[in-house]
């Protein structure tokens, strides 16, 4: 197998680039179930959980890597335990960008949140939310 190394300075553009794609307003989206195998694939599982996240949703990439900027609350729109999040564009619901696994605070889920297990009208908020480039 090959080895591909990115400097820093790239590492940071890829992530910024990712920001820039996604765009300023985006909708996150808490489902339950199975994450589907790429986020391309139809949306799996009950939605539990889906609203705006802040238009300046993310820090400036730094040392390969690129966390959540603000408090990014979700009402629940249903009851069940969160399996898995998709980042949607506003403007396209039905194009997703960015999915990964949940867990709570301490679990090791791409993004971690106070609460996997939801109930219709619960606030859940999301803790952690971090994107690392390759290498880094």
């Amino acid at each position: 197998m090959a080895t591909l190394q990115l400097s820093v300075a790239a590492r940071n553009a890829l992530l910024d680039a990712i920001e820039t794609q996604v765009g300023a307003a985006p909708v996150i989206e808490l489902r339950a179930g199975a994450m589907p195998a790429n986020c391309a694939a139809v949306p799996t599982g009950a939605l539990l959980a889906r609203n705006a996240i802040p238009s300046d949703w993310m820090s400036a990439a730094a040392a390969g890597a690129k966390a959540k900027l603000g408090s990014w609350t979700l009402t629940g729109l249903g009851t069940g335990t969160i399996g898995y999040f998709r980042v949607v564009e506003a403007g396209s619901p039905d194009v997703c960008d960015i999915q990964g696994d949940v867990t709570v605070t301490g679990g090791g889920g791409a993004m971690t949140v106070d609460n996997t297990a939801i109930a219709l009208a619960q606030v859940v908020t999301v803790n952690t939310f971090t994107l690392t480039a390759p290498n880094a």
